[in-house]
């Protein structure tokens, strides 16, 4: 049982509250031993209160008044008073418990739970600050405060954004690109795996015995009708009607069989051309790979593109310091100390550069032999000429893809497994030979182009063959008004009115006596420094004393080096070389050996090309030369015709891969197609685009389509079998300018386009499926288009000049009434006035009746006034 709290009775003798545990007799018997004090002590407990605010003492029935402790709050206080004897009885004496609530008040613990709040201690450092010390999170860099403040002027004005170019402004857009790093590479050392023991499984299967087929023949003789039988079916009735009713259905199933296959599926052809014009789920230019040189010290731009014409995923890049003529002059001597490179990437090592040629300065175009894809040749921005022969490390590169075996699969990895290679040396390969700076171009080289391998030319433009087989004359041209013819010396060409008998110099004695060095090859070494071009083309305008500032050219051979790869003979000869010596390989070494032979000339050859200025103009002039007349000198033929279509300079000018008369050309806001034989204009012109274009190049699979840069980063994609006016797609690539495009075809299933930017990446795309693969007729269907812009040109043409003759008859007709004169006599004056006047007295009379001044009965009076 739980003990009884302590019962707090009031004395009315005293009036004080007595507190006890024993009973109504015990309180008063303490009461009466302890009288002679004012206070009463029971159980060590003092309490003294008044009750006076709360009733009289003389309205409680009994004698003394019962104050019981709460200690459990109960009522809401801590003590609280029984106000009648009743209840002052039922609380001292309770009511008796039935013994089930008994057996239960058994089952409840003695011991209750009694609840001891924490009392504070003092700390004891036991290391713990310590780690959240370390483990705490502090910022460690400096906070940058930016204050922005306005004119008080200023507030509620209205503000204006405009958008800007980030290429035009320098160090506004930085393209941070990802590159490994060896202080966050984490190598793994341990690793869990979990194992488990499982029950041996075994399947097994059974199956009938399976009969083996056996080949078996038989042969049985044709029953065949008698005579008398053949006879009597013959005149039968039923066979004649049966003959008559389907012979006409027999002939025309044969007619229909012999004029078209009856075994052609329709459905997939339908479904092909469906794919090809109406399914644009893959039209969009997807990225394969990008390469940046992340070793060069200053910034710079891609100024040309080409990939290699026998190695598979290798491509080569020139790269030149994006300053401006003044900045370049004024630090023309930090640049002498960086080297001007061309770099060779391999789609196996984004990072890496194979190969790395050196020139004298940047190099701004440059293009491999045709007939030795180990001989470039390179324009520099300072007017030289620049050869390199890369066959010593032709192995090094061809072997990249596979690791140096041939018979391993090429395994490309993530850029960020791609670590440094420590052992890995940088290629550096010395140039071969330079043009001589004296006789060559004044201005950057914009563009060169190798003669093809079947003919050469004179210096007085007339073409010849080539009996050496290969590549060795090259044009160039530059904004200095020339386009230079150049070729090896000791290679010049000659007819059977010209001889070149060569003899060696003091220059070349002391050459041979200057030893080489191991890393320069001694291919062109006869040519270095003395090198000199050996005919000059001058553009020259025939209305003023200015000239023409060639761009770009082509020529009509171009056309001939499109081959796809592998299908060229003379490749299969740098295969065969290795087995061969050094002086045997070269074919180079060799072309002395026909020169004094006569050479063929060849006849009905084309000596015209295209050419692009500077100033937008597209130009078509021919390279033969002309003697003057009066001094004798030879001097250029004046073009064939010119026109100035483009806004801008024309970066681009190219032969189409399928038509060898068909030209783009691209420069300013807008492009041109033209047509070698119509001089009357190109055959489309298109309207000026909303960026200005900066590079493009015809497709090598579909006649139709051509892609265009912009610089604003995006390409424009056209396709002429879809839209004639517009490009049939717009595709972002970077955030700036595309310096260069050039695509290139692997397989029948893949297709490649290089895209180069102003901030040295280059970017490879892979191009898809609609945009690679022609449709059943696509060659003759823009050959048509072509033809039917040629029938429009010539009769808008024809329009004009009946026009103009039209205008020449009628001005013609005016001058005539003003000379012809009337001479009249006096009588026919008369009467001419006589009838003016008439009509005017009737004019008048008119007016005065509808104005309601004169009546019609006064008429007569007023005619006869």
């Amino acid at each position: 049982f739980a003990p009884q709290p302590p019962i707090w009775r009031w004395c009315l003798r005293c009036c004080s509250v007595v507190v006890s545990s024993k009973g109504k007799n015990n309180i008063n018997q303490n009461c009466t031993k302890q009288n002679k004090t004012k206070t009463h002590k029971v159980s060590q407990v003092q309490m003294q209160y008044s009750f006076s605010k709360f009733f009289s003492m003389q309205e409680y029935p009994g004698d003394e008044l019962l104050l019981v402790y709460d200690k459990d709050f109960k009522f809401g206080l801590n003590f609280y008073l029984i106000g009648t004897e009743e209840g002052k009885e039922n609380y001292l004496n309770p009511p008796e418990v039935p013994e089930e609530q008994e057996e239960h008040k058994e089952l409840v613990p003695e011991d209750v739970y009694v609840y001891n709040p924490p009392v504070s201690k003092p700390w004891v450092s036991l290391g713990s600050e310590k780690e959240i010390e370390e483990e705490s999170v502090k910022e460690s860099t400096r906070q940058i405060t930016y204050m922005i403040s306005r004119k008080r002027c200023e507030f509620g004005a209205p503000v204006t954004f405009s958008d800007q170019n980030a290429s035009h402004v320098k160090d506004a857009y930085i393209e941070c690109t990802a590159y490994p790093d060896k202080n966050f590479t984490l190598k793994q050392l341990e690793k869990d795996v979990g194992m488990q023991v499982i029950p041996q499984v075994k399947d097994t299967s059974t199956q009938t015995k399976w009969a083996y087929p056996k080949n078996a023949t038989t042969q049985y003789y044709p029953r065949e009708f008698s005579e008398e039988e053949k006879e009597k079916l013959g005149q039968s009735k039923s066979v004649v009607d049966f003959l008559n009713n389907v012979s006409t259905s027999v002939e025309i199933a044969l007619q229909q069989n012999e004029i078209m296959n009856t075994f052609i599926d329709d459905w997939k052809s339908l479904a092909e051309e469906e794919g090809i014009f109406g399914d644009k789920t893959d039209t969009h230019l997807k990225e394969y790979q990008s390469f940046t040189d992340l070793h060069s010290p200053t910034e710079k731009m891609i100024t040309c593109v080409s990939w290699h014409p026998t190695i598979y995923g290798l491509i080569a890049v020139s790269v030149a310091v994006r300053l401006c003529y003044e900045d370049r002059v004024h630090f023309s001597g930090k640049l002498l100390l960086q080297p001007s490179l061309i770099l060779f990437w391999s789609f196996s090592d984004p990072i890496h550069p194979q190969l790395m040629l050196e020139s004298p300065d940047d190099i701004f175009c440059f293009k491999f032999c045709p007939s030795d894809p180990n001989i470039i040749a390179g324009g520099c921005i300072n007017g030289q000429v620049v050869m390199w022969d890369i066959t010593a490390h032709a192995d090094r590169i061809e072997n990249v893809k596979t690791g140096g075996s041939r018979s391993k699969k090429v395994t490309l990895k993530p850029m960020f497994l791609l670590e440094p290679d420590s052992n890995k040396e940088a290629m550096y390969i010395r140039h071969c030979a330079v043009s001589s700076i004296e006789s060559g171009h004044k201005k950057v080289i914009t563009d060169i182009h190798w003669l093809a391998d079947t003919f050469e030319i004179n210096r007085m433009g007339s073409v010849f063959e080539n009996r050496s087989g290969i590549c060795c004359q090259l044009v160039t041209c530059s904004a200095d008004w020339y386009v230079l013819f150049q070729t090896f010396p000791k290679m010049f060409p000659c007819n059977a009115t010209e001889n070149y008998n060569h003899l060696p110099t003091d220059r070349e004695k002391e050459e041979e006596s200057i030893e080489i060095p191991y890393d320069v090859p001694s291919t062109f070494l006869h040519l270095n420094l003395s090198w000199k071009p050996f005919s000059r083309i001058k553009l020259s305008k025939s209305e003023t004393s200015l000239d023409h500032c060639p761009t770009k050219i082509s020529l009509s051979e171009d056309f001939s080096l499109y081959k796809p790869q592998g299908t060229n003979h003379l490749y299969k000869m740098l295969v065969q070389s290795k087995v061969m010596s050094s002086e045997e390989v070269n074919p180079f070494h060799n072309l002395e050996a026909g020169l004094n032979n006569f050479l063929k000339p060849i006849e009905d050859f084309c000596t015209k090309f295209f050419v692009g200025t500077e100033e937008g103009e597209v130009i078509y002039t021919d390279w033969k030369m002309e003697r003057d007349p009066e001094t004798g000198r030879l001097m250029t033929k004046k073009p064939v015709s010119l026109y100035t279509v483009h806004d801008g300079a024309v970066h681009t000018v190219q032969r189409s891969p399928f038509y060898s008369d068909i030209i783009l050309t691209i420069g300013g806001w807008n492009v041109a197609i033209w047509k070698e034989d119509v001089m009357t204009g190109p055959l489309l012109q298109s309207c000026c685009a909303p960026k200005r274009y900066t590079s493009g190049h015809w497709s090598l699979t579909r006649p139709g389509v051509f892609y265009i840069g912009r610089e604003d980063g995006y390409i424009d994609i056209w396709d002429l079998l879809e839209k004639t006016h517009e490009p049939a797609q717009s595709q972002n690539i970077c955030i700036t300018m595309i310096t260069c495009i050039k695509p290139c075809t692997f397989s029948a299933k893949q297709q490649f386009v290089a895209v180069a930017d102003y901030y040295g990446t280059l970017h490879i795309l892979e191009i898809p499926w609609t945009l690679s693969r022609p449709s059943t007729n696509e060659i003759s269907s823009v050959n048509h288009y072509f033809e039917r812009e040629v029938k429009h040109l010539e009769y808008v043409q024809q329009r004009k000049i009946i026009r103009e003759q039209e205008k020449k008859e009628m001005e013609l007709e005016r001058e005539q009434k003003k000379v012809k004169t009337y001479h009249k006599s006096k009588e026919q004056m008369e009467a001419e006035l006589k009838l003016d006047y008439e009509s005017y007295l009737e004019l008048e009379k008119t007016v005065l009746i509808n104005l309601g001044l004169v009546k019609v009965s006064e008429v007569p009076y007023m005619e006869m006034m």
